[in-house]
């Protein structure tokens, strides 16, 4: 199975002021033209099982609100983390202030609040979006032992977690960035996120508004417990974005991945966005 490199793939959207005004930055940028290269955490596709059609999400990793290449006064106040989120067709990010609820003024003025989870069609706010998937022949690794073998031998390693409901399957591919590994009893676990996480009781056009972000946590094929950001709430009146809901997955698939660390990988750049039900990433 190919399986993402995640280290070396991206998303690059570019803003271009001379094309059209963006709906996603709340201040007046200091140049024209940006284009912001992000690496992926997380790779989602969702497949309606009646119809096959496949619905493709991607995350970015985190970064911090920010003005480009100026002098002085980089960070936005009050700072955010950022999150990007990328269908292929629709854009959402994840914003997250010391307090949940606290909205930014969108740039140009009078242009209203941005949310902390704006959504907005790829089309109306970007000049160019592209992925650049860069994906390998993964060796799937199949015991206990192999995988705690792989992990010592400072082996990269991806995840895949398969779920279903009556309506779904969902593929969760993602990069194992921290695993415990012991080689006397042969066991293991991921500790690893932010991976996309999906609301599969939404109807599919509705299927990004409803993304969260969770931690996984894999020691078996067959089951895992993930822990999921949600508001929190930490004092009367006052709620903050917090990984706080533990939930158990019984009867899914966990397969883990060794990437291999020679040859060239496939390199697929798609453009988005693509025309409605095509599969894209």
């Amino acid at each position: 199975m190919n399986v993402l490199d995640f280290g070396r793939s991206s998303v690059t959207f570019r803003l271009d002021m001379d094309v059209r005004i963006p709906k996603t930055v709340s201040h007046e940028p200091p140049y024209r033209v940006n284009n912001a290269r992000i690496q992926l955490d997380s790779r989602l596709r969702v497949t309606e099982r009646s119809s096959g059609r496949t619905h493709a999400f991607v995350l970015g990793v985190s970064c911090k609100t920010e003005r480009v290449a100026v002098d002085s006064d980089i960070w936005l106040m009050p700072n955010a983390d950022f999150k990007p989120i990328f269908s292929d067709t629709e854009f959402m990010h994840l914003k997250t202030f010391a307090r949940a609820g606290t909205l930014a003024q969108a740039w140009p003025p009078g242009s209203g609040e941005q949310s902390d989870r704006l959504r907005v069609a790829v089309a109306d706010t970007f000049a160019r979006v592209h992925l650049d998937l860069l994906e390998r022949e993964g060796v799937h690794l199949g015991t206990a032992r192999e995988i705690v073998e792989a992990t010592l031998d400072y082996q990269p390693l991806v995840a895949v977690m398969r779920i279903e409901n009556e309506r779904y399957t969902a593929e969760i591919e993602f990069p194992i960035k921290t695993m415990n590994a012991n080689e006397r009893d042969w066991v293991y676990q991921t500790d690893t996120g932010p991976v996309l996480w999906p609301d599969l009781t939404r109807e599919p056009g509705d299927l990004l508004a409803g993304l969260d972000l969770a931690y996984v946590a894999i020691n078996a094929p067959d089951w895992a417990e993930i822990i999921v950001r949600t508001l929190t709430p930490i004092a009367e009146g006052v709620s903050v974005y917090h990984y706080s809901v533990p939930l158990r997955l019984d009867g899914i698939v966990n397969e883990i991945y060794r990437l291999p660390v020679t040859g060239e990988p496939l390199h697929r750049q798609v453009e988005l966005p693509l025309v409605a039900g095509a599969r894209g990433a």
